[in-house]
């Protein structure tokens, strides 16, 4: 019985790594149709009693303003372009924080390319199970994708507020234009609103997103993208 348990295991654990392998081999070259965190906010507004739609539409990195990708990288993970995919430094430096500030709020450490494991692939959560995967699902996608392909799918999957999906959707939404299109401020606030996008909006910034537009805009001058 102990060994036949053990077989179904080895075969679930060799099925789950080469699905997980063939899916971040496909996505590499076909936008995703979905993603489990907007499947889940359309369950969350049912339980909830409303209706929330998808508002997705996939732009090629091409179609997208290069200030968006400058102002990401500027908000979230300034050494995008120099880490591989797991940035230890600010991990170190995130753990120290958190060590001499118990009771406060936590800093985290979170990367683009960790970022985008977890919108393509996982929940929302704080468990080891899905802590794990989402570092094994960083270390796959940043060696069968690479710099480009990660911030192509971050910036046309990442949630902007409730139904709202990507960079296209969200310009249309808040600025009435297409990704294209943004000025470098729109980019600036697009990106200032990623770390709560639930909470804040860019067509109403408050004083706080403002300083980020502020400290985004200093920073995008400096901070490389991919070719």
């Amino acid at each position: 019985m102990i060994k036949r348990l053990f077989k179904i295991l080895f075969w679930c654990v060799i099925s789950f790594f080469i699905y997980s392998i063939l899916i971040v081999v496909i996505y590499k070259f076909v936008p995703p149709p979905v993603t489990p965190v907007m499947i889940i906010r359309v369950f969350e507004g049912f339980l909830d009693g409303k209706f929330v739609g998808i508002s997705y539409v996939w732009k090629s990195y091409d179609e997208i303003a290069p200030s968006m990708f400058r102002a990401v990288i500027s908000g979230e993970d300034a050494r995008f372009m120099r880490h591989d995919g797991i940035d230890w430094k600010a991990v170190r430096t995130a753990q120290r924080y958190n060590e001499l500030h118990v009771g406060k709020k936590l800093h985290g450490a979170s990367t683009i390319t960790m970022q985008t494991a977890k919108n393509a692939f996982l929940w929302h959560g704080r468990n080891y199970v899905r802590k794990g995967l989402e570092v094994y699902f960083t270390y796959l996608i940043e060696a069968i994708w690479g710099k480009k392909r990660i911030l192509e799918v971050y910036v046309n999957i990442v949630e902007f507020g409730d139904g709202i999906y990507g960079v296209d959707a969200a310009s249309r939404e808040y600025f009435h234009k297409s990704a294209k299109d943004l000025t470098r401020r729109q980019a600036a606030l697009l990106g200032a609103v990623l770390p709560n996008p639930r909470r804040w909006s860019p067509d109403a910034p408050t004083k706080y997103i403002e300083k980020r537009v502020k400290f985004i805009q200093g920073r995008m001058n400096s901070v490389p993208i991919p070719k």
